[in-house]
């Protein structure tokens, strides 16, 4: 049996016209299409029937055109392998190239899959031709990877399967349709008031990439600074009408980046043009089409007035990281779904990479530790984690491993070669990878020997264990004098490593440094460790460190005593280093390889710090610590005093006004603080944020909560003023025209503290008041408060036929990620257990990883709680906070 199940590989598309016309505009939103493929045979004792993939289409009729004309007789649908088989009744004898028509009928669906619609509010006047029902306009995009261009027209529809495509669309004249490359020219339609717009013919590339939008679109545009063939490219933000000029930000951000692509990658981007589409319901961030990338409203549009600048740095990595695939993806594509990780592990790293070099004041490696790497090694230090290169049977298999390990784990791991090679050397061999690959396709292991010749080094050797073994190590450090000794074994949250789980020996780069103090400390010679346990020695024991700037995926385990010391010496450490410290403890904890009172006293020391970045991750850490012990009574007060304390001083400092010079940081930490302060208690704070709220709510003063505290002040005012503040918060969500405005309420209305509240909210969620795309999002917020997390789980366990599977089982990527994200926070096995009973007679395929990780999740915190609870008592009374 074959590792994967494809479509007979003696059939090969090289062209497709697709055409699509008679769209409704309303009703059935039905459309009728023409796909016409150019297909190459090869089966030398002929066939008698060719097999596509079709999935929720019609087909009517269907010819070959060889040397004769053969008619399908008859079509036969395989549903659950979303495949048609064209029967023509009679054995065909032909090898070469043949032409294929089919004629066929589809649906615009409104499941954010395959040809779909999206529903929005328009601002001005908008053509009568545009789709609209009693409160909703229309616009049409596409979303076609994985496996979803087969919804749309009937295709040889994997990623090594490449061709060239024509796309031609009949639609009204005073609307605008959108592909990947430029109008090639438009004629007058048959159809009364309608045009049929043609576009130029695609470079090779696979299905899953193409892509067309129609609508009452706009846009603003600019142009590369660099010549392509003689020409600055146009580039273009598109929105519906009356916001385009929220794409500006984006705009400015995407021709620098063509550019700054160009050189670094040594090939100029190769379409004639770089359009950006802001699409009202989308299931992702965004989407790589070739020449057309279609995003979410909130990762495209920035609005300097109305916005909340944490968009701001959401916008710029989005638009880098899909400005990465044009290279890495599109030009040079994996050859099959288990490669996934080669395309979005690198365009994560390389979208960090490029907004770190138009904003060098974001500190944009210290985010990335703190998010991208912290995540990645939650995810990946549970027992039944995948490896970053993962097989993949069928392409219906591969939405759920678009996950934090292909991105965030990849990225983190080539960050890690990257800065072992040196970035120069790296982005040579990368360069020369898609030099050798462009137009086809690729494996990891090219990219490795491109990567090994650039730099001398056999980077297969040493990088195969982190891509093809699950889990990642921890280093646990012990001192001798003047020496230390590391050992690696695999890391598990769990803290239960079987001896089976633990063969792996990792490549594992030391970053170790040591000297008199951190700030004059230096590289130690020894670079890696490349067995289970090594002695090093010459280290000065006033001070060392392992694994600088964190740039490898490890956890490193040090002596409590060393940690203490580490914290002390916090000063002449980097950000990441300081990120890594705190994450480190909190992990080691969680497994038991060290403990709570470690990680507590740790950040203690860091009362005085300033840094947006590190503390965005104290409250991540410590928010953990009290979501696990929130059931336990004298434990969550004492935690909340210490938090309290911990943040007084900060936020006493950081004050409520923005200053014409503040930096993206400095505003960021302002948000930050200000949110904790509040929800934990700080009386100044919650006073100041009611005052506020309700200057704003009234109408009296909007200038009263700036846009980037909007989540802080409505978070405090929920919190602390229970439904008079929900219902205003609600309105303020239904009446808002600010991009973000609407995830901002949705995770501000998530801190209700009743259980009528928080049903309340979940029934508005599955109101049709909330897009499908945002149901997780409010969703996610009480899953986060422990006040009303068991909420959540019963409102899926009551309204699971009625509410929760009809409105989302339609797109399984939007399901999965709601069950993961909204159950995964409970520290109690018995609730594992209820779980897992409820799910065990459904068909969960396409989001039963989702449901994995929810119980392995749940068992190591229910595990971690019941060993670290006496421990945390102890110190917490110690220090006076019980």
């Amino acid at each position: 049996m074959s590792d994967r199940d494809i479509l007979p590989s003696w059939a090969k598309p090289s062209h497709y016209v697709v055409s699509l016309h008679d769209i409704e505009f309303g009703g059935n939103f039905s459309y009728q299409g023409t796909a016409t493929i150019t297909v190459n045979l090869q089966k030398n004792d002929g066939f008698n029937d060719l097999v596509l993939n079709a999935y929720q289409l019609k087909l009517h009729s269907a010819e070959l055109k060889t040397d004769a004309t053969h008619e399908v007789k008859d079509f036969s649908y395989d549903e659950k392998r979303q495949r048609v088989t064209l029967d023509f009744g009679k054995t065909i004898q032909h090898t070469g190239d043949a032409v294929l028509t089919v004629k066929f009928e589809g649906t615009i669906n409104n499941i954010m899959a395959g040809f779909y619609r999206s529903k929005y509010k328009p601002k001005g006047e908008v053509p009568a031709s545009v789709a609209k029902d009693d409160e909703f306009h229309y616009m049409f995009s596409t979303q076609f990877e994985s496996c979803d261009a087969r919804r749309a027209f009937p295709c040889f529809d994997e990623p090594n399967l490449k061709a060239t495509f024509d796309v031609d669309l009949e639609i009204p004249e005073d609307q605008t349709a959108l592909s990947n490359m430029p109008e090639k020219e438009v004629k007058q339609s048959s159809r009364k008031g309608f045009k049929t717009v043609y576009f130029e013919t695609t470079p090779i590339m696979s299905t899953y990439l193409l892509a067309w939008a129609i609508g009452d679109f706009e846009y603003v545009e600019a142009f590369t600074r660099r010549k392509y063939n003689g020409k600055n490219l146009p580039v273009r933000v598109y929105t519906t009408r009356g916001l385009k000029e929220q794409g500006r930000f984006a705009l400015d951000q995407c021709h620098q980046i063509v550019d700054y692509f160009s050189d670094v990658f040594q090939i100029d981007y190769p379409l004639p043009k770089v359009d950006l589409l802001a699409v009202h319901e989308f299931s992702h961030g965004a989407m790589e089409n070739w020449g057309l990338i279609t995003y979410r409203t909130t990762a495209v549009l920035f609005d300097e007035k109305t916005s909340a600048d944490s968009y701001r740095n959401r916008v710029a990595y989005v638009v880098a990281h899909e400005l990465a695939h044009q290279w890495f993806g599109n030009l040079v594509t994996m050859d099959w779904w288990s490669e996934l990780w080669l395309n979005e592990g690198f365009a994560t790293w390389v979208g960090w990479f490029a907004t770190d070099h138009l904003h060098p004041d974001w500190n944009i490696w210290g985010q990335f530790v703190a998010e991208s790497t912290q995540t990645a090694f939650q995810l990946d230090g549970l027992r039944l984690s995948h490896p970053i290169e993962v097989p993949v049977y069928d392409g219906l298999e591969v939405d759920q491993i678009f996950d934090h390990i292909s991105y965030l784990k990849g990225s983190s791991v080539i960050r890690m070669l990257s800065a072992h090679l040196g970035e120069k050397v790296f982005l040579q061999g990368v360069a020369d990878y898609l030099k050798a690959h462009k137009y086809s396709n690729a494996t990891t292991n090219d990219l490795w020997s491109a990567l090994s010749k650039a730099s001398g080094k056999d980077v297969n050797n040493f990088m195969d264990p982190w891509i093809r073994k699950i889990g990642f190590p921890v280093v646990t450090v012990a001192e001798e004098p003047g020496q230390i000794s590391v050992q690696q074994q695999r890391f598990l949250l769990s803290g239960d490593v079987k001896p089976e789980e633990d063969e792996t020996v990792w490549w594992i780069p030391l970053g170790l440094r040591t000297g008199s103090d951190a700030a004059s400390a230096s590289i130690h010679k020894t670079e890696a460790l490349t067995q289970k346990k090594d002695t090093i020695r010459e280290i000065d024991e006033s001070f060392y460190q392992i694994n600088k700037d964190l740039t490898g995926f490890y956890r490193t385990n040090y002596p409590p005593e060393r940690l203490a010391k580490l914290g002390e010496a916090r000063h002449g450490m980097s950000i990441q280093d300081k990120v890594g410290l705190i994450g480190d403890a909190y992990a080691t904890a969680v497994g038991g390889y060290g403990a709570t009172p470690g990680l507590l006293a740790l950040i203690e020391n860091f009362q005085d710090e300033s840094e947006y970045i590190i503390w965005s991750q104290i409250f991540t850490s410590l928010g953990s610590v009290r979501s696990v012990f929130s059931g336990t009574e004298d434990i969550r007060d004492g935690l909340k005093k210490f938090h309290l304390q911990l943040v007084t001083p900060a936020v006493e400092k950081v004050g409520w006004d923005f200053a014409p010079n503040d930096g993206f940081l400095t505003g960021q930490l302002r948000s930050a603080l200000l949110l904790s302060g509040g929800l934990v208690g700080h009386e100044a704070t919650v006073k100041e944020a009611l005052r506020r709220f309700d200057l704003y709510m009234s109408g009296e003063d909007k200038s009263a909560v700036h846009p980037s505290l909007r989540k802080a002040i409505f978070s405090i005012a929920v919190k602390e003023r229970g439904e008079s503040a929900f219902k205003a918060v609600q309105n303020e969500y239904l009446t808002t025209s600010s991009i973000d405005g609407r995830e901002i309420c949705l995770q501000s209305m998530g801190r209700v503290q009743t259980p009528e509240l928080a049903q309340e909210f979940l029934k508005f969620i599955f109101s049709d008041k909330v897009a499908m795309q945002d149901k997780h999002s409010g969703t996610i917020a009480l899953a986060n408060n422990s006040q009303v997390r068991y909420e959540v789980w019963r409102f899926i366990r009551d309204h699971w036929d009625s509410h929760v599977h009809p409105s989302l089982s339609g797109n399984l990527v939007v399901l999965e990620r709601f069950l993961r994200f909204g159950l995964n926070k409970f520290a109690d096995r018995s609730v594992a257990d209820e779980i897992k009973k409820f799910f065990a007679d459904k068909d969960t395929r396409g989001f039963d990883k989702g449901l994995d990780v929810v119980d392995d999740t749940i068992r190591v915190l229910d595990g971690y709680r019941a060993r670290d609870e006496g421990r945390v008592r102890e110190w917490l009374g110690g220090r006076g906070y019980l």
